[in-house]
């Protein structure tokens, strides 16, 4: 009887500590997620304070305030069905995209572009135009450059598209913007980065290479995710 009793009492120690075990390990999860979707929360606000009260006063800033504009509805969007901790974070780096195109706008209209945002992955490894450049490509000009001008009002902040880097500056035209879409290069796109970087100082080589053989950074290659861990999010 004793040896019965000692059994359940053993079992019932058992099935609370798990029950704890459990209760708070959701409770930690719970957290996690609130404060996750507060950091997510209080960029989109920033981002949509910026897209509010910023007016563009030549075309490079008025695109770059209609690519800020995009990312804040992305943001909103992702915002309202973020569930997850990793939904709160991908929605902190749409917002963070969004503030980039922000600083372009500023810079563009020759404004302070106010302090310096949190480093998005893939972005500084993607590198940055750094010499105006402009070539012919199947009968059409491209230009690329380092600052605004008449000539380039497409900013990209610079990061990986569909597994290739794409160098942060200025552009004619957003030219990669049906690998970002498609998730995929297309021939015609991969001659363009060919002849817009290769040779250039600061950019990487694989942001020019022309394989189609299927590694990361050809036409098989996917979208890549964003890890905002360990930033310090100060700012604007």
């Amino acid at each position: 009887m004793e040896a019965l009793i000692v059994i359940v009492l053993a079992a019932l120690v058992i099935v609370g500590g798990l029950w704890w075990a459990r209760r708070a390990a959701a409770a930690k999860h719970r957290r996690e997620l609130d404060d996750a979707r507060a950091e997510a929360r209080r960029w989109v606000e920033r981002l949509g304070g910026q897209v509010l009260t910023l007016t563009g006063t030549n075309d490079a800033a008025r695109q770059a305030l209609a690519d800020a504009s995009e990312r804040h509805q992305a943001a909103l969007s992702q915002l309202d069905q973020t569930t997850t901790t990793t939904r709160a974070e991908l929605t902190t780096g749409t917002a963070l995209e969004g503030l980039y195109y922000i600083r372009a706008a500023r810079t563009a209209m020759d404004l302070d572009p106010g302090p310096e945002l949190p480093e998005l992955a893939g972005r500084r490894g993607a590198g940055q135009v750094t010499e105006y450049r402009d070539v012919e490509v199947d009968g059409e000009r491209e230009v690329a450059s380092p600052t605004p001008t008449e000539r380039t009002p497409y900013y990209y902040p610079g990061g990986p598209v569909a597994g290739r880097p794409v160098p942060e500056g200025w552009y004619s035209r957003a030219w990669w913007q049906p690998a970002l879409v498609a998730g995929a290069w297309g021939l015609g796109t991969l001659a363009v980065t060919s002849a817009l970087f290769s040779g250039m100082a600061g950019v990487p080589a694989e942001a020019h290479a022309d394989d189609l053989d299927g590694t990361p950074g050809d036409a098989e290659g996917g979208l890549d995710d964003l890890d905002f861990g360990g930033f310090d999010f100060g700012g604007f």
